[in-house]
């Protein structure tokens, strides 16, 4: 009896040490990986990452620093994180990306949060989270002056440029072919070099977003060379990308952004950089109502 007392005491035992081993599994996985706040608690650093060329968004201004209406969310959720972890001071890391690298950098934890012109899509959700919206947007086309694109009988035959990695390149082609209209797509690398393409006679016309067309066209030298065509071909709802599964850092961001909303701490930074092109548009403000969730 005693034999078989030690026995059931042994096994107990063993059972015992199973179940805390299996207990101190994920607690060692939660510190090897605690989330992005927990890597910005240590580093005491934000790593923003921000496009240099998709004003008035997010570019980089005269002085080489990040600019735009993103970048001014984008300060506002860095306050909300200082002031979360307890931070005397937080370090803001910029680094730049591109269409072809914005989501990758996330996916990596290269940056922990890109503040640019991105699409909030399904598809990318396979990849990477979204905050809550952060503009209302729609596909249009930027035309020289002397340019007769107009509307959507003068597009046959034209020379379209777009940006490669971005929802404007596969919307422009689902419209040309719902529309049957037959036009050479000329793929570029950024609004940059779409627009000097543009400059320079090598296109028609670049597509991107109707807000980030106005914002590269008062950017450029001469700002009365450009204009908007009449054609809309997609709709566009902005938010800013953080890593998947990160449900604490998003729901931060969030939280920076509806307080913004309620506040309506928002008009300033709207006017800042849209308020030449008048009041927001109704499906903008109705997103800033929508997305000004309760506490």
């Amino acid at each position: 009896m005693m034999a078989r007392t030690r026995r059931i005491l042994r096994l107990l035992m063993v059972a015992a040490t199973l179940a805390t081993a299996m207990q101190a599994g994920p607690v060692f996985a939660q510190s090897a990986d605690g989330g992005t706040l927990a890597k910005i608690k240590v580093s005491k650093t934000l790593t923003i990452g921000y496009r240099e060329s998709s004003p008035p968004f997010s570019f980089a201004g005269p002085d080489k620093r990040p600019a735009g209406y993103s970048i001014d969310l984008c300060l506002q959720v860095a306050t909300a994180v200082q002031k979360a972890l307890g931070l005397s001071d937080l370090k803001l890391s910029w680094v730049p990306v591109s269409p072809d690298t914005r989501i990758e950098m996330v996916r990596r934890g290269t940056v922990d949060i890109e503040c640019g012109s991105t699409t909030a899509s399904l598809a990318r959700q396979e990849q990477v989270d979204f905050s809550l919206m952060t503009f209302v947007d729609g596909g249009g086309l930027l035309v020289t002056k002397e340019s007769n694109l107009r509307g959507l009988a003068d597009l046959a035959g034209k020379r379209i440029a777009v940006a490669s990695g971005t929802t404007t390149e596969k919307a422009l082609a689902e419209f040309l072919r719902a529309e049957f209209i037959t036009a050479q797509t000329v793929i570029v690398k950024d609004h940059a070099e779409g627009v000097t393409a543009l400059q320079d006679g090598r296109v028609d016309a670049y597509a991107s977003d109707r807000g980030i067309l106005v914002g590269l066209a008062l950017s450029a030298p001469d700002p009365t060379r450009f204009g908007l065509s009449a054609v809309a071909f997609s709709y566009e709802p902005y938010a800013f990308m953080v890593r998947r599964n990160d449900a604490a850092f998003r729901l931060l961001v969030n939280r920076a952004l509806a307080d913004l909303y309620r506040s309506g701490r928002i008009g300033p930074i709207y006017d800042r950089w849209f308020g030449a092109f008048g009041k927001p548009s109704v499906a903008l403000q109705v997103m800033y109502q929508l997305n000004a969730l309760p506490e």
